[in-house]
């Protein structure tokens, strides 16, 4: 009995042969696969977002994720960064309402003590433009440096 003659007839008595494989395989790819996604959720800007599910049994092992802009079109739109951690994998759950609102009241919060911090740096800075001096008396002055008589220049 030749090798290959061998390997079929293990392969045979095992419950395997290569055409069943090929077979097995051609009747798989034949099989209708899930092409929609399911609507996941919504942002407050209007986005929506999609899942196809991970199915090891075909050989997918990560869930393809995608949303669809409020404008058709247009992908460079803003999205909130809980529903984009979701969409590049860094979490396996999408985020819940709650969380992004709150996430956005801490954002205005955020905003609103920036304003606020802007608007008294202003007028600060307002002030000290105005008591600014001109000339001579705009460098620094050391009292440990300073004599009462005036400095005569020096002759080489």
């Amino acid at each position: 009995m030749s090798i290959s003659g061998h390997v079929a007839s293990v392969m045979a008595q095992n419950g395997r042969s290569i055409l069943g494989m090929i077979l097995k395989n051609l009747i798989k790819s034949l099989k209708p696969r899930q092409i929609q996604g399911n609507l996941i959720g919504t942002d407050y800007f209007g986005n929506k977002y999609y899942e196809i599910p991970a199915n090891p049994s075909i050989g997918k092992r990560k869930p393809s994720r995608w949303f669809e802009p409020h404008e058709k079109d247009n992908f460079e739109q803003e999205m909130p960064a809980e529903w984009e951690s979701w969409l590049r994998g860094r979490r396996d759950t999408p985020p819940l309402e709650e969380e992004i609102m709150k996430n956005v009241a801490i954002m205005n919060l955020k905003k609103a003590n920036a304003a606020e911090l802007e608007r008294k740096n202003q007028h600060e800075l307002h002030g000290l433009l105005e008591r600014e001096k001109k000339g001579l008396e705009s460098f620094p002055a050391y009292k440990e440096y300073s004599s009462s008589e005036p400095r005569k220049p020096q002759r080489s």
